[in-house]
């Protein structure tokens, strides 16, 4: 693992697409080690994170919720929202907010390469989730480059 080149990366991507203030297509971001095949012994670990403050715990139940890949007949907790899926692809799978008090609404995309989950979060709807994903999808075409 290139940890050097995923830090770098993560700080390039992250100061120009995450930040709570207008102008930036996410709130927040996870970066997740997660390796489905390896023993469950090995916990899946916090590796970035930006504009959130994570509950290791809370991170844990959501990998599960990853692993079992209930998408569509369970939902997941990140801080105190509740999320259900509403879109699912090959590598990723989008997520609305069901508790917001958002006018606008909010929502999470969660994307899966060979070893880790990105986990971005994002205020509104339609427009907003287009540009959270090209986000999103930024920085994973950067990992998946070296297989990461």
């Amino acid at each position: 693992m290139d940890w050097a080149f995923v830090n770098r990366n993560w700080e390039k991507w992250a100061s120009n697409s995450v930040a709570s203030a207008a102008g930036h297509p996410l709130k927040a971001a996870l970066l997740i080690n997660y390796d489905p095949t390896g023993p469950s012994r090995l916990l899946s670990t916090i590796a970035e994170e930006q504009g959130i403050e994570a509950d290791p715990i809370e991170v844990g139940e959501f990998v599960n919720f990853v692993k079992r890949g209930n998408y569509q007949s369970e939902s997941f907790f990140i801080q105190s929202n509740q999320y259900v899926t509403t879109s699912i692809h090959e590598s990723w799978f989008c997520a609305r907010c069901l508790n917001t008090s958002k006018p606008a609404g909010e929502g999470a995309i969660v994307y899966k390469t060979p070893s880790f989950l990105i986990l971005a979060l994002y205020d509104g709807s339609i427009g907003a989730a287009s540009r959270a994903m090209a986000a999103v999808d930024r920085f994973a075409w950067q990992l998946e480059r070296r297989n990461l």
